[in-house]
């Protein structure tokens, strides 16, 4: 099939869903385009992270090496964290004549779009959800929801239109009034062709940053701004842990911004624990990082890192919210107190005190966590049976 997928954000060096699922489509045997936002009116908030400098460079390297191809096309403008496509992406969509179209965000301005223009369409439209409600705060949020699910949510109810969870969360039921009938859940995952145990990079990463193998080490991968707990995150490592024998160190991955992020590097420049910090990296070189590490942590919401991080053989430790508490119910890490940083320090201390052979039982726990539930190699097909029966039905209906 030709599937066409549209994300209002795209970087080719990311690791998100979009970065992932398309070019394990094109394993299968499909052609596979990305359409996305020209980059330059990208708001910083989204491109601080990863930078937009030599973007097209950039493109053209993950189109070589995946074999799906991006078309980034012009926009208004974001409006509250959603791209404002201009007309052109309607005429460029039926110029490339999919045989599937597939919306990330059921929410974003362009997924009510094709939801609305639904009728028009020659071909079938699938969309997909990542939002939670704990990511969901914004002054507007509750008359969104009341519009989505007056005008929208009967077009999607009448055509059928598929909306897939991405979490397992009742989000799009409860406050888009989405039946779960037609949002199955399907989830995100990690790539294991990348994220895997391997002693050998833990040694050398650890000899090439002044580690010792006895040194018990903690990550963290990701943003360092408010709502993934930036400062709660360097605070919870400010003092030393005198509890413990061993030393403390914390990898810390991941650009900051703005005077929050000037605060957050601060507070671990004056960390009585060993901080290693440094910049963003490209996904592909992320593996490293996790296989040096002993225990990941995730101060605030979740993460998609979070299955990088256990298919690498590392235990996590998290906020406890429904989404956690659920990833870390099978002996692969631990929940702590939400905004609370004496437990956080507690259940590293857990971590750190084990012995051998009861961490290690974690460790087996999270790769096989991983391994089972949650390989993209198994998890597209998941994807691609779903958009081969739309295909079909829709192709079906029209006969």
């Amino acid at each position: 099939m030709k599937i066409i997928h549209i994300e209002d954000f795209f970087h080719p060096e990311a690791g998100y869903q979009i970065n992932i699922l398309p070019k394990y489509m094109v394993k299968l045997g499909h052609e596979v385009i990305v359409i996305t936002s020209e980059m330059e009116k990208v708001p910083d908030g989204l491109t601080s992270f990863f930078g937009k400098e030599n973007i097209e460079k950039a493109d053209k390297r993950y189109e070589k090496e995946t074999g799906v191809k991006i078309i980034r096309l012009p926009i208004k403008r974001f409006l509250s964290g959603r791209a404002v496509f201009k007309k052109v992406i309607f005429t460029k969509v039926e110029e490339l004549k999919p045989d599937i179209l597939y919306v990330h965000g059921n929410d974003t301005l362009i997924g009510i779009q094709y939801i609305l223009r639904l009728k028009k369409l020659k071909y079938p439209l699938v969309l997909d959800s990542h939002m939670l409600e704990m990511a969901s705060k914004n002054r507007f949020s509750k008359v969104f929801k009341n519009l989505y699910k007056l005008f929208v949510t009967p077009i999607i109810v009448e055509n059928e239109v598929k909306v897939i969870r991405t979490q397992d969360d009742n989000y799009v039921e409860r406050y888009l009034g989405i039946p779960l009938s037609l949002s199955p859940w399907i989830s995100v995952g990690s790539d294991t062709l990348l994220f895997h145990p391997n002693d050998k990079e833990r040694t050398a990463f650890r000899e090439g940053n002044g580690l010792s193998n006895e040194d018990f080490v903690i990550i963290y991968t990701g943003k360092l701004d408010e709502t993934k707990g930036g400062k709660l995150l360097a605070t919870a490592f400010s003092e030393r842990f005198k509890e413990i024998k061993r030393k403390i160190v914390l990898i810390v991955v991941g650009n900051s911004q703005g005077d929050y992020g000037r605060e957050v590097e601060e507070i671990f420049m004056n960390s009585k624990n060993k901080i290693l910090r440094f910049p963003t990296q490209k996904y592909i070189d992320l593996a490293k990082y996790y296989q040096s590490a002993d225990l990941c942590i995730f101060p605030r919401q979740c993460s998609l890192s979070f299955f990088d991080a256990q298919a690498c053989g590392l235990p996590v430790v998290a906020e406890d919210n429904n989404i956690n508490k659920d990833r870390l119910s099978h002996m692969n890490g631990k929940v702590f107190k939400k905004n609370s940083e004496q437990d956080i320090r507690e259940k590293i201390m857990e971590f750190a005190v084990m012995s051998k052979t009861e961490i290690e039982v974690y460790k087996n726990n999270a790769t096989s966590f991983v391994k089972e539930n949650f390989d993209y190699k198994d998890i597209v097909r998941e994807y691609t049976e779903l958009l081969d029966k739309e295909h079909e039905k829709f192709f079906r209906a029209m006969r």
